[in-house]
């Protein structure tokens, strides 16, 4: 039920949703938020073990989660923050898998994401006009510094300032130690390769719950908790976005249709301002239902770019131990190995600044996120007891090509809603990528005295080994699109209607009153993490569309 009056809707409750939603509230606006999902309290989202495990094996049994299994982060959180795939079906080619991670409940998948902050620099929003492949954005570094510090004051980020002109510094609050293997890792491939070396930036063990029980990292532990107490701001949950009610002959939207989860009932919504912040492929779902061609007086994209160009972070994962003997200079008497972290943690932050010796042939960048002694089980669980254990994840920028693409399947859910139907894979930029990554990680860890292992080579794990042996993250192949949970594009902006779906400040050129302001809008990928510059693009076009509002 809905109590108050409002005058803007914004889609969906995560990272982007609670920005928007405080950025207006702030400004005194009323707000609406839309979730699709339920309204949890904090101990039901956190759950605690074995029970977290009991559900997990459920949902192997049961076919709920046959893709968002794969990934690691699933094995630590709570599993009801993960969609049940079978009430919430999508389709891709046979040969072309997605593994779409959805999170459908107030908080979205800020729940379950691993809290790492990184600023886009001027080499990913103009990387166009350094090797002529694809767009260029229509925005720069400076039109998002001052938001990109004005969110991580909101969330207490941690980092170093490092001085890299491909990952530009932050504002943060402190830097997280690194453990003495770390340590000893950073400079042996400083010195051996000349790899750059840095901390990396996020959030901290220390600040793991804020005080109403949420992780930090979450919008309900942090942008939405804040929107809320403004008392500006009310969020209805389990109603699902079918669709944008357009009036074309006004060039604006005047609001949207829900679905009732609980009974199908379906209701409309009217409001002077729409943000989408739903994620990428949500968005595209209801932007693509909204069109002209999928209902009377609907969107008019005449770009024909929305749903094309989809793309996510191309990966690859290696697991690796150092005898302890190594780092033992580093090693302070009862020291305790600090818990990982989006700031507890570090990277090896090539980006387009690539290592000179080793041939490339690909463009764009990428980085290396690691850790080591930040996940160490009893000394009885392990095959090598006087080793420390780290992983090596990389994750590169992808290409936008157009055949990558959402569209609306014929497959329907439960309510007549079509699917969508995403088909996306890697081309042979993304292949060499992965290969050179695999290059560097191998020589990183070779030049530290390491090992690369199989994971079940590393640790005992007599349950779950069959399991470790058929993940994807560990097969020596990058893993399909969608693995990541970086997916972005198929709403592009830009700066002329013919060849963006959003303009400069994220309004659909045709219907202003329309903002797509998560990871749809993305022209290019960039190779870092990208939820911070969603959130701060979000603010941005949020604060332009309150100079309107005041006009």
């Amino acid at each position: 039920m809905i109590n108050h009056p409002y005058e803007v809707i914004v889609v969906g409750s995560g990272a982007t949703g609670g920005i928007a939603a405080l950025t207006l509230a702030q400004a005194g606006v009323r707000v609406l938020v839309v979730e699709s999902g339920d309204n949890l309290s904090a101990k039901q989202a956190i759950g605690s073990e074995p029970l977290n495990t009991m559900k997990r094996v459920s949902s192997l049994i049961n076919g709920q989660h046959r893709h968002q299994i794969h990934h690691p982060g699933y094995w630590k959180a709570n599993p009801i923050l993960y969609s049940n795939e079978n009430s919430n079906p999508y389709t891709y080619p046979d040969n072309s898998p997605f593994y779409w991670t959805q999170g459908q409940q107030i908080g979205g998948r800020s729940l379950t994401w691993g809290g790492i902050t990184l600023r886009l620099s001027d080499l990913e929003f103009k990387a166009s006009k350094r090797d002529g492949f694809g767009p260029c954005w229509p925005i720069g570094y400076q039109d998002l510094e001052e938001h990109y510090s004005a969110i991580e004051k909101i969330l207490k980020i941690y980092g170093n300032k490092d001085g890299l002109e491909q990952l530009p510094d932050g504002k943060y609050i402190g830097k997280i130690d690194p453990t003495p293997s770390e340590i000893y890792f950073g400079e042996s491939i400083q010195k051996e390769l000349g790899l750059p070396f840095i901390s990396s930036r996020g959030f901290g063990p220390k600040n793991l719950y804020s005080d109403n029980g949420w992780p930090v990292s979450s919008s309900l532990g942090s942008t939405l908790s804040m929107a809320l107490s403004t008392k500006n701001v009310e969020i209805v949950s389990n109603q699902k976005v079918e669709k944008i009610i357009i009036d074309n002959h006004n060039n604006s939207a005047k609001g949207v249709i829900i679905i009732d989860q609980k009974n199908g009932n379906r209701t409309k919504l009217k409001a002077k301002l729409i943000v989408l912040c739903s994620s990428t492929i949500q968005s595209i779902r209801i932007l693509l239902s909204s069109r002209e061609d999928n209902q009377k007086g609907g969107l008019v994209d005449p770009s024909n770019k929305l749903g094309k160009s989809l793309m996510d972070h191309v990966s690859t994962c290696k697991f690796f131990t150092i005898p302890n003997t190594l780092s033992s200079k580093f090693r302070k008497e009862n020291q305790l190995t600090n818990e990982l972290s989006g700031a507890g943690s570090f990277f090896i932050p090539l980006g387009s600044n690539l290592n000179k010796g080793l041939n490339n042939d690909f463009i764009r960048g990428y980085g290396i996120w690691g850790a080591i002694e930040r996940f160490e089980p009893p000394g009885l669980l392990k095959r090598s007891p006087h080793t420390s254990t780290g992983f090596l994840i990389g994750h590169g920028e992808v290409l936008p090509q157009t055949y990558n693409r959402v569209t609306l399947s014929n497959k329907m859910d439960k309510w007549d809603i079509p699917a969508p139907h995403i088909n996306c894979q890697w081309g042979n930029n993304e292949f060499e990528m992965v290969n050179h990554m695999n290059n560097v990680i191998s020589n990183s860890v070779e030049s530290a005295g390491g090992t690369i292992a199989p994971l079940q080579d590393i640790f005992k794990m007599p349950f779950i080994e069959p399991l470790i042996t058929k993940s994807v993250a560990l097969k020596e192949n990058a893993p399909p699109p969608g693995f990541y949970i970086h997916e972005v594009g198929g709403a592009p902006m830009g700066s002329e209607e013919e060849e963006s779906v959003v303009d400069p400040f994220n309004r659909l050129w045709r219907c202003q009153n329309l903002l797509v302001v998560d990871g749809a809008c993305w022209p290019t990928s960039g190779w870092q993490s990208p939820t911070l510059t969603m959130m701060a693009i979000t603010r941005r076009a949020c604060l332009e569309a309150l100079k309107h509002r005041n006009a």
